[in-house]
């Protein structure tokens, strides 16, 4: 870690784990509706270390962005993948953060493995949106043992700025055509269907569409089938800064299929096999040892 940039700014005393521990009922609310908003589990430390690496990091230009092309007056909507690769700051996020330990609860999983890290900035009054879509169509992997975990570092409204979501959309079995906010052709498989927009009241009229106002230090996390999607910006004022982390349990499958993303190293396993590769997918967390990088 001492090797990449800020690693000096990465406070020696962040807490390791989560600031409450992850309950049954967490568990169980995870698994019924396949998302769920965990209350303040990073510290008021962490989140400013992590807004200050991502203001910078967007101040930058550098790294692996997508932005959508916006018109004049419409602000900025900011991604970028692989930040710890670049910054020691999400570095520290990636390996020695509550985060592998949410994931491991949800997945009831006894090892946890980096993915990739993604980083969302949403400027005030952006009018791009995230549009509708469920994961796993955007990644070379098959199985239910994914998991993304969405960090608040700024406050977030759900009336302007919300991430919603389709509850137990993730038992439907369904991959929705991926539609990236810059509508990169790269992704949209033309055999998968268009997902609805439910924020406009498309698709299901029964669908229980879930959003929740959010504080720094506040996680969503997502299975990686469950449909969501979100507005712009609509915040005068509030720049909406997210940052999202994506870790692997036991149940997946190395999948290279065509219109999905890139990863910096492929595992070097066979298609159909669980990726155990230690340096494409590195082991983060063991259970009954914690933290692998603490």
């Amino acid at each position: 870690m001492s090797s990449l940039p800020h690693a000096g700014a990465v406070a020696p005393d962040l807490p390791t784990r989560p600031a409450r521990p992850v309950t049954a009922s967490d568990i169980d609310d995870f698994e019924r509706d396949g998302v769920i908003c965990l209350r303040g589990m990073f510290t008021p430390a962490w989140c400013e270390l992590l807004r200050q690496a991502a203001e910078e990091a967007m101040q930058s230009g550098e790294g692996r962005v997508r932005e959508p092309q916006l018109g004049a007056g419409q602000g900025r909507f900011y991604s970028s993948v692989y930040q710890s690769d670049r910054d020691a700051r999400f570095a520290r996020l990636r390996d020695a953060s509550p985060a592998p330990e949410i994931a491991a609860s949800l997945m009831r999983a006894d090892t946890v493995r980096f993915f990739y890290d993604q980083l969302f900035i949403k400027a005030p009054g952006t009018a791009a949106p995230t549009p509708w879509h469920n994961d796993l169509p955007f990644w070379p992997f098959r199985g239910n043992d994914l998991i993304s975990l969405w960090i608040a570092l700024t406050p977030v409204s759900k009336a302007t700025s919300g991430v919603q979501y389709v509850a137990g959309s993730h038992r439907w079995g369904r991959m929705f055509r991926a539609v990236t906010p810059d509508y990169d052709p790269r992704f949209m498989d033309e055999t998968m269907d268009v997902c609805p927009d439910y924020g406009a009241g498309q698709g299901d009229p029964a669908a229980r569409v879930l959003s929740w106002d959010m504080q720094p230090g506040d996680v969503l996390c997502h299975h990686p089938l469950t449909v969501h999607g979100a507005s712009g910006n609509a915040s005068a004022t509030q720049t909406r800064i997210g940052v999202s982390i994506r870790y692997l349990g036991a149940q997946v499958e190395w999948d290279p299929r065509p219109h999905t993303m890139a990863l910096r190293r492929n595992p070097d396993v066979a298609p159909g096999a669980f990726p155990a590769d230690d340096v494409a997918l590195p082991v983060v967390w063991r259970r009954g040892e914690g933290l692998l990088q603490a």
